[in-house]
């Protein structure tokens, strides 16, 4: 039976490039400073095409197997040997990954095999503060790990370190602790959380995806941080992307380890089938050498130096912004702000409580003017905000960012406030998200304005009004059937 075609006969590399270049258009800008997240931009010249250069080189090898490929253990050992030298300790060991989702998906992995080996665990928890990255459920749920979550400090936002040592338990296998935590930009009383773990025998992890590389850059830039790497006692293992800070491509990242004993328990190794023999490291297998050496040609070129200048920046970034955002009437910053990231709220004019329907308003109103601030709903009681990442691009456009919010929030205020009728969410409470059949969940998102077919609508202060409103569970079914949406073939 005769089928269409899945592609065309060919077709120019002239018109294919035009075409992807022509899909860009639709995109946040990368580059520039105007996206607060997302992308880190060094505002290096040539970076980008270093970079570039270097993935090409590396394209085609495969970094499944060094022993056909050895180059990809000497640039793999160089960049984990930078990291560890930079946040490790005497004879720390660590594997190069393809970001921090999979650098704490096997740092929990190698916990819960290490509980079950070492201390003869069979139902393991993994204890975290309500703030820790959304990474350490996604790694619990796919490893059949318990979470047990302990609220922060509802002023600093910092974890509790007395609350998490009492919530250890004999089943406990990892601690995390944030350096800093994504949501509000604060570092974690790691020595606390790290001492508590080590007198119970548990494993600490340090989530320094997005602080690990600029932290002690800021230290040295003259900033004060407080120690938070392998060199703390009781800190067993680090992540560390160097896709934020470090400026490489995404995805690059080290998950470090205090020794090679215990990194041991990350690997998978399997004979027990006809064909070759099977060790990876990394949940991947077959893996481009590219991103590999692109992180290491941007760590080469931008050097201790560089990186010291580049956190410069960030940290006159911050200063600046801070005080600007302090200066405005009824802006509140969260906690305190510690590695380039930024998360405030707002309310109304001679203060009170945080307006979410005015803050995603305030969203909707920058992105119209060409920013790019992130919403961050509200959680267990701890306030909707704009996060915003600063990087050093970001140097030259805070007075403009300032300037143009101050606008913004004069407008925001003045539009009709968005509000959820208390008898929907109401009914929404009472709903079982895992009996919703398809019609009821396509009826829920169109009312929402995310229906199929729909796109995007031009402001999301409604829909995220909505979202705010809804209980966890069904937050979680209607987000994972809207992607849903989005990724389907017509």
């Amino acid at each position: 039976m005769p089928t269409d075609p899945a592609l065309p006969d060919g077709r120019p590399a002239t018109e294919v490039l035009a075409e992807l270049r022509a899909l860009r258009e639709a995109d946040a800008p990368t580059r520039g400073g105007r996206t607060f997240a997302y992308v880190y931009d060094a505002g290096l010249e040539g970076l980008d095409e270093l970079a570039a250069e270097a993935y090409t080189a590396f394209a085609t090898v495969n970094g499944l197997d060094p022993t056909v490929f050895p180059s990809v253990a000497r640039l793999e050992n160089d960049v984990v040997g930078a990291v560890a030298a930079l946040l490790g300790a005497p004879g720390a060991q660590g594997t190069f990954t393809s970001g921090g989702t999979e650098s704490i998906l096997l740092a929990v992995k190698t916990a819960r095999d290490h509980a079950r080996t070492v201390r003869g665990i069979t139902e393991p928890q993994l204890v975290l503060p309500s703030t820790a990255h959304a990474a350490f459920h996604k790694a619990a749920a796919y490893l059949g790990v318990e979470t047990v979550v302990v609220p922060v400090d509802p002023v600093t936002f910092r974890a509790d370190a007395a609350a998490m040592a009492a919530a250890l338990t004999d089943r406990t296998a990892l601690v995390v602790a944030s350096t800093p935590s994504y949501a509000h930009g604060v570092i974690d009383p790691v020595a606390g959380i790290a001492a508590a773990a080590a007198a119970r025998g548990v494993l600490c992890h340090v989530d320094a995806c997005i602080g690990g590389w600029i932290l002690p850059y800021l230290r040295r830039a003259g900033r004060e941080v407080e120690p938070f790497d392998l060199s703390v006692p009781g800190v067993t293992s680090l992540s560390v992307d160097l896709h934020k800070y470090a400026y490489a491509d995404k995805g690059a990242s080290v998950v470090l380890y205090r020794d090679a004993e215990l990194r041991r328990h990350q690997y998978f190794a399997h004979a027990g089938w006809p064909g070759y023999p099977v060790v990876n490291p990394t949940v991947q297998g077959t893996k481009s050498g590219g991103l590999l050496a692109q992180a290491w040609a941007v760590l080469q070129y931008v050097g201790e130096a560089g990186y010291t200048a580049l956190a410069g920046r960030v940290a006159e970034a911050s200063d600046r912004l801070l005080a600007g955002l302090r200066s405005l009437d009824g802006v509140r910053v969260l906690g305190d702000p510690a590695a380039g990231l930024v998360a405030f709220t707002v309310s109304r004019e001679g203060g009170g409580d945080p307006d979410l329907s005015l803050l995603l308003h305030l969203a909707d109103e920058m992105r119209e003017l060409g920013w790019y601030l992130q919403p961050q709903l509200s959680f267990d009681g701890l306030p909707p905000n704009l996060h915003l990442t600063l990087t050093p691009a970001t140097v030259g456009q805070v007075d403009a960012l300032l300037g143009d919010l101050g606008t913004a929030l004069a407008k925001a205020r003045g539009l009709e406030p968005v509000a959820v009728d208390p008898a929907l969410a109401a009914f929404a409470a009472e709903l079982d998200p895992d009996s919703l059949g398809p019609e009821e969940i396509a009826g829920v998102l169109a009312f929402a304005g995310l229906g199929e077919g729909a796109g995007l609508p031009g402001r999301m202060a409604p829909v995220l009004v909505l979202l705010d409103a809804l209980p966890g569970a069904l937050k979680e079914r209607l987000l994972a059937e809207f992607i849903g949406s989005v990724f389907r073939v017509p």
